[in-house]
């Protein structure tokens, strides 16, 4: 499972200031540490830092870059700061995100396939996020017919389903992990599929735990892809354990020592 580092996000106070005051250290010091822990990505996200959401996306990725060469996820709702930070980042990318309608699709598909980036495809129209399977699977599948007519590899498109609060809406976690077996059942080849895991667990007393059951739940049913914080050590051992349990890594005692090898 590729893990996308969810920490360099204007959100998280240390970010939110670096941004502010363009000091590169904390943002270089967090991207180190989220690939030392086992990140394959890095998700990058002004958050609410600041207005000038292009200058400050390409003053972030920019930042990274100097540190490391790996996949960068471009995160951002502002089609002005995703084409900026998909030009200043260059390399393996992926764009995070767009809404499964016409109207997002048509403005952030030719930015994929201008840029060859894989492109997360959020289960969300203008209807909003759907509440059962079959919308769910409905908007994946006219997501991945756009892409198709944007000539962009089904292999670039990455599904997230939209994980709601399990406090709020306790219903939705099966039905993901439903909607997540039929997309990879009727797509052939089948796109990958992503959540964004801390949204399940939003102000819940357990959160962690939670995380770590659903997200093991998750990969039995076919997850490709977690947005999570890679230094919970907990949570990257639920990922190594369960993918062994999978068949999809050799199995020997030191099975965990030997994934940071």
């Amino acid at each position: 499972m590729d893990v996308i580092g969810e920490r360099i996000n204007g959100m998280y106070t240390d970010i939110k200031k670096a941004i502010q005051v363009k000091d590169k250290g904390p943002v270089q010091e967090t991207a180190q540490k989220q690939i030392e822990a086992g990140a394959s990505v890095l998700d990058i996200n002004v958050g609410p830092a600041t207005t000038e959401k292009a200058d400050a996306m390409v003053w972030l990725v920019e930042a990274v870059r100097e540190v490391t060469d790996m996949t960068l996820a471009i995160d951002t709702a502002s089609l002005a700061a995703m084409k900026a930070g998909l030009e200043a980042a260059g390399g393996s990318l992926i764009m995070n995100s767009s809404k499964g309608d016409a109207k997002s699709l048509d403005k952030f598909l030719p930015l994929a396939k201008e840029h060859n980036a894989s492109i997360i495809i959020l289960n969300i129209n203008e209807e909003g996020v759907p509440s059962d399977v079959d919308n769910r699977v409905a908007i994946s599948m006219f997501g991945l017919a756009k892409a198709m007519e944007y000539e962009v590899p089904i292999e670039h498109v990455i599904i997230d389903p939209i994980i709601l609060p399990v406090n709020v809406a306790q219903d939705q976690p099966q039905k993901i992990l439903d909607a997540i077996s039929q997309i990879k059942t009727l797509s052939d080849p089948a796109p990958r599929m992503v959540c964004g895991l801390s949204n399940l667990s939003q102000k819940c007393s357990n959160p962690k735990l939670i995380n770590r059951t659903f997200l093991a739940m998750c990969i039995a049913n076919g997850m490709d892809m977690v947005i999570a914080d890679a230094t919970d050590k907990e949570l990257m051992e639920t990922i190594i354990t369960s993918e062994l349990l999978m068949n999809k890594s050799i199995y020997c005692d030191g099975y965990l020592e030997a994934y940071y090898a």
